[in-house]
Order: C-alpha cells, then structure tokens, then sequence
C-alpha cells in the first residue's frame, strides 16, 4: 500500500508540473506582424515588377481624365 502512496504522489507531482503553465522563450520567433510586413513588401514587388507598365498606363490615364 505504501507503494501505491508513493507512486500516486508521484504521478501526482508529474501531472501538475506537465500541467503547470511555463513561460515562453520568446527568442528567435518572428513575430507576425514581422512576417506579415516582409511577405507584403516581397508582393508589392513582385507585382510592381510584372506590371509596371500596366501600372503606369493606368496612372496616367486616370490622372488625364482628371485635368
């Protein structure tokens, strides 16, 4: 009976340590908005580079309807 005692008190400590909330170790994680600010730069560019000429034609058009 002691036996079980001691491994129920055991099993017990090992649950509320596996169970306890730990602090995280923040570093080296990027954070989201860290990732969400490259990946939208990294899309600009990409379709800055493939429709530029696209862009621009639509820029000055738009800005001749205007004058």
């Amino acid at each position: 009976m002691e036996h079980l005692d001691a491994a129920l008190l055991r099993l017990h400590v090992l649950l509320l340590t596996v169970a306890a909330p730990r602090e995280r170790d923040e570093r080296g994680d990027v954070p989201g908005w860290v990732l969400v600010t490259v990946m939208t730069a990294g899309l600009v560019m990409v379709i800055w580079r493939v429709a530029d000429q696209q862009l621009a034609q639509m820029l000055n058009s738009a800005l001749s309807k205007v004058q």
